[in-house]
C-alpha cells in the first residue's frame, strides 16, 4: 500500500472509531461497571471483533452478507437480539458502587468482557457492508492482497485501541464521581437505553 493510500485511510479509520456506535457504547459501560483497567479488556475484544468482519470481507462472506437477504437477516436480527440483551441487563444492574474495591474480586471475568466486545462488532453486517463500501477503495488489486487487509486490520486496531480507551477512561472516571444509589440507577437506566438504541438502529439498517 502506498504511504499517500495508507494515510488516506488512516484518516477515515479515525473517522470510523470516533463515530457513535455500539462499539462505544459497550466500551464507555465496561468502563462505568468495572473501571478502566478491567473494562479496557473489552476493547481487545472490539478489535477482535474488526478483525472477525475484515477477515469476513477478505475471504469474500461478506459479500455473500450483502447480497442474502437471509444471511444478512440472520446476521443482524443475532446482533439485535445482544444488543437489546445487554441493554435489558445493563437496566437492571443493582444500584451498587459498580467498580470493585482494590483487592476484591470483579463480577465478570476479563475472558467475559472480551467475549462481549468481540460479539459486539462481530454481530454487526452494518460494519460488513460499511468495511465493503470504504476498503475496495484503498485497495490496489496489482499488489497482493493478505498483505494490504494486513494493513488495513492493523490500522484499524490501533485508532480503535486509542479511541476506545478514551471512552472507557472518561466513563471510569464520571463513575467514580457517582456515589449516591440514584445516580447510579439512573446511569444504569441510560447505558440501558442506549444499548437498546444502537439495538434498534442497527434493526432499521438494510442492504444496499
Amino acid at each position: 500500500m502506498d504511504l499517500s493510500t495508507w494515510i488516506a485511510f488512516f484518516a477515515a479509520a479515525w473517522a470510523i472509531s470516533l463515530s457513535p456506535g455500539a462499539g462505544a457504547v459497550a466500551a464507555m459501560s465496561a468502563g462505568l461497571n468495572h473501571g478502566f483497567r478491567r473494562g479496557y479488556t473489552m476493547t481487545f475484544g472490539l478489535v477482535t471483533g474488526i478483525w472477525t468482519q475484515v477477515l469476513v470481507v477478505g475471504i469474500g462472506l461478506g459479500a455473500l452478507i450483502a447480497a442474502s437477504s437471509l444471511a444478512f437477516t440472520v446476521v443482524k436480527w443475532a446482533g439485535v437480539a445482544y444488543l437489546v440483551w445487554l441493554g435489558i441487563k445493563q437496566r437492571r444492574a443493582p444500584a451498587a458502587p459498580l467498580v470493585a474495591a482494590d483487592g476484591e474480586a470483579a463480577a465478570v471475568s476479563r475472558r467475559d468482557l472480551y467475549l462481549r466486545g468481540w460479539i459486539v462488532n462481530a454481530l454487526n453486517p452494518k460494519g460488513t457492508v460499511f468495511l465493503l463500501a470504504v476498503v475496495p477503495q484503498f485497495l490496489d488489486l496489482a499488489r497482493p492482497l493478505p498483505a494490504q487487509y494486513a494493513v488495513i486490520a492493523l490500522t484499524l486496531a490501533f485508532t480503535d485501541l486509542v479511541v476506545m480507551a478514551g471512552y472507557t477512561a472518561l466513563a471510569s472516571r464520571v463513575l467514580r464521581a457517582l456515589k449516591a444509589p440514584s445516580h447510579i440507577k439512573a446511569m444504569n437506566r441510560s447505558f440501558g437505553a442506549l444499548f437498546v438504541a444502537a439495538g434498534t438502529l442497527l434493526a432499521f439498517f438494510k442492504r444496499a
